[in-house]
């Protein structure tokens, strides 16, 4: 497993990201409660956080394939982690303007909303360009 990662670096990476979207997507989903009291988010928003969490439980799982089931492993799944990489990026972006700037509906104006998309995006980053040899065929 680890040859497919181009070495433990980058398999540690690829897990410690989704293992981190996992848990985002739990929280959205399953611990949507505990994670709406945590930000002072009114439960009209439990519905769509659940969506949100949808698409992250989605990435979690393909990533999960990729490392276990796939027989390549990351070869030639370019797209995934370029769409990864965006989304991270869309979500930090977002977030940051929300959170920062606008400030409507922000009860509780944590730096995790911030902080969190901007670490995975960084990870993203670095695995698009450590595995560029490998999910990028020429």
């Amino acid at each position: 497993m680890i040859e497919k990662f181009n070495g433990i670096f980058y398999l540690i990476l690829f897990s410690i990201h989704f293992l981190g979207l996992g848990f985002y997507a739990y929280q959205m989903i399953i611990g949507n409660q505990k994670f709406r009291n945590k930000f002072q988010i009114n439960e009209t928003a439990t519905a769509t956080m659940r969506m949100i969490g949808a698409i992250f439980l989605g990435t979690f799982l393909m990533a999960v394939y990729i490392m276990f089931v796939r027989p390549n492993g990351v070869e030639d799944t370019w797209a995934f982690f370029n769409l990864v990489f965006v989304q991270n990026l869309c979500i930090f972006i977002v977030n940051t303007y929300s959170i920062k700037i606008d400030k409507t509906g922000v009860k509780s104006p944590s730096n995790e909303a911030v902080i969190a998309p901007l670490i995975f995006t960084i990870i993203s980053a670095a695995l698009c360009y450590g595995l560029a040899d490998k999910i990028y065929i020429y």
